[in-house]
């Protein structure tokens, strides 16, 4: 890397910064506006011994002041930057009357050291300190959050960088860490209480009558097709469960009003970390003007991908290198997958300077393919017989492979079928009022961009055009496949594995130590899904043999399907989950289990 920062000008900048926000000193320093980037002299945790404090903070966006819980008294929390190969102890203290936890997501870990209270240890009881020690076996860009309860959701999260022990193979003048988040003023219960009471509750765009008699081409849908969903009893639009209409999605802990601003120099290479801390939002981030190299994903290194736009799950990172070359701001554009709402960011030469931000885009609406059928060779609702879709009971939308198999391809044959036979559902789900859909022809869609960001007009990345920098280092064929299945009710918020919510005593996927297996992640539901697995990475199964990328989340689109390889290498209990915490919360969540080899200590 080559440091351009120098010290007065850090100082400079921070002034400037502080006397701008007026309430700087709750962000820590790399977040606060003005920042001309991650540099030596700019205060952050490091070194062998590191002290966290997590306490109840007051929480200011917006103009409104709520209540947080934060480490060491800001939000995001502080940037923790380590170094591979070394060890680190992180002491932990909790004021709060409540227990907490730090997950070292992504870390690889021994599973006590993991933070997963009830799988992997205690969790840290009330006014008690426990201290974490692991060596650091990788480098990269991850993050560090809460697993108790939903204390995510109050602003219990913070980014890690890890620098390599060599040289960095990406090369870049200049870093900035953006961590993208989603703030609510109500208590996160109240919010699973919503939506419990009402799926849709926070739905400010589903189809109304004024839409179903406009139906014009600029809604998306046509009149005939918004009266086929509307007789199926499914809303196209149930895209995101908590969307603006109660969140503020912030860019560094600040709102798009607020417009944190991150400083270059044209001509400069600048590094981009970028984090989704978010709760329970996807975003899509574009810099509009400013085309971005993709060179990491998850905090390990993939053959550089020019982009102009990507999707970002819960829990992902990405790193991208931009060139920015002309004296001029640019707006860092994060849409929620919804687009109800977007953060907003500014990179700029100088604090002041600002770009035009763009409209929200149209509301995106589901398909076929998102309810899945993507394997009938229909590509819209338009090319399906309405009659015969109307007659289905989407209360058990669809059949899994085996139907598919038997010939259900027309809209004919689907509309005489039983929607509710159990036997077209594969043996694995248990079925009952927790599984709203079954998905009667899934398809890999890890060629897709995301919901909708099909017809852009630009490079939208896809999980397809990922290839680890490095070859993948366990080249072994699987050994087994085991299917997962994500289903769930939208209606009622009900979430699960295979139609069993972790609540009710399922039993854990078990692995043997150095086991490589092929997880095959069918989404059964109309929503998209970050899936994460803890003490791992996996190889995502993508095309390109040998070189898959790794990752430790992966998000698996609606009615699609995603195949990774997994080398079980680390024994231990692991969780197993979907990212968005309240279908986690809900039950989306199974235990891991690896088990050592014979005479191996667990």
């Amino acid at each position: 890397m080559t440091q351009t920062i120098d010290r007065r000008s850090l100082l400079r900048a921070g002034a400037v910064g502080a006397a701008g926000l007026g309430f700087s000193g709750l962000f820590p320093a790399w977040a606060q506006t003005g920042s001309l980037g991650l540099a030596p002299q700019m205060p952050t945790l490091s070194g062998e011994d590191i002290h966290l404090k997590i306490a109840n903070t007051p929480f200011t966006v917006g103009g409104r002041t709520g209540h947080a819980v934060t480490m060491n008294g800001v939000l995001p929390a502080p940037l923790i930057r380590l170094r591979e190969g070394q060890n680190v102890r992180l002491h932990v203290e909790n004021t709060l009357n409540e227990d907490s936890s730090i997950h070292w997501h992504g870390l690889i870990v021994p599973f006590q050291m993991d933070g997963v209270p009830g799988v992997s240890f205690p969790g840290i009881k009330p006014h008690s300190t426990f201290v974490y020690e692991f060596p650091l076996l990788q480098s990269g860009t991850y993050w560090y959050h809460s697993h108790s309860g939903l204390q995510e959701q109050q602003g219990h999260y913070g980014p890690i960088v890890i620098d390599p022990a060599e040289s960095d193979p990406v090369a870049y003048d200049r870093e900035h860490v953006i961590v993208l988040s989603d703030w609510t003023f109500l208590h996160p219960h109240q919010l699973v209480t919503k939506l419990k009471g009402e799926g849709g509750y926070f739905n400010r765009q589903r189809q109304t009558l004024f839409g179903m008699m406009k139906g014009g081409p600029e809604e998306g849908m046509s009149a005939s097709d918004r009266a086929m969903w509307g007789k199926m009893r499914m809303d196209p639009t149930d895209i995101a469960d908590v969307t603006a209409a109660t969140y503020t999605y912030l860019v560094n802990g600040h709102g798009p009003a607020e417009n944190w601003t991150g400083l270059f120099r044209p001509g400069e290479r600048v590094r981009l970390r970028i984090i989704n801390a978010a709760t329970m939002t996807i975003f899509n981030l574009r810099i509009p003007g400013l085309p971005m190299t993709v060179v990491s994903a998850d905090g390990l290194n993939v053959r550089p991908v020019a982009v102009d736009e990507f999707q970002i799950g819960n829990a992902e990172t990405y790193d991208v290198i931009i060139e920015p070359t002309e004296d001029k701001a640019f707006t860092v554009v994060a849409e929620s997958i919804d687009r109800s709402g977007m953060a907003r960011a500014t990179l700029a030469p100088r604090l002041g300077m600002i770009a035009p931000v763009p409209p929200l885009r149209p509301r995106p609406t589901l398909t076929m393919t998102d309810m899945g059928m993507g394997g009938m060779e229909h590509g819209s609702m338009a090319g399906m017989d309405h009659g015969a879709m109307a007659g289905m009971d989407h209360g058990a939308m669809a059949a899994g492979a085996s139907a598919a198999a038997a010939d259900h391809g027309s809209s004919h044959s689907m509309g005489s079928m039983n929607m509710r036979d159990k036997s077209l559902v594969p043996d694995s789900v248990k079925v009952g009022v927790g599984v709203e859909a079954i998905a009667m022809s899934p398809v890999d869609r890890t060629g897709d961009p995301g919901v909708g960001l099909e017809d852009v007009g630009h490079k939208v990345l896809t999980y397809r055009d990922l290839m680890s920098l490095t070859p993948n280092p366990d080249t072994r064929p699987p050994q087994r496949t085991i299917e997962v299945h994500l289903t769930g009710n939208m209606e009622r918020f009900m979430w699960s594995f295979d139609g069993e919510k972790f609540s009710e005593g399922v039993e854990p996927i078990r692995f043997e130590r150095n086991e490589r297996a092929r997880v095959v992640l069918i989404n059964d539901t109309m929503m998209t899904h970050p899936i994460h697995l803890h003490g791992h990475f996996f190889e995502v199964v993508n095309g390109h043999t040998g070189s898959y990328p790794r990752k430790h989340t992966v998000n698996v689109l609606p009615g699609g399907k995603v195949s990774f390889d997994l080398t079980a290498d680390a024994p231990g209990d692991w969780a197993f989950h979907c990212h968005l915490l309240l279908h986690m919360h809900a039950g989306m969540f199974r235990v891991v289990t690896v088990r050592p080899l014979e005479g191996e200590a667990a």
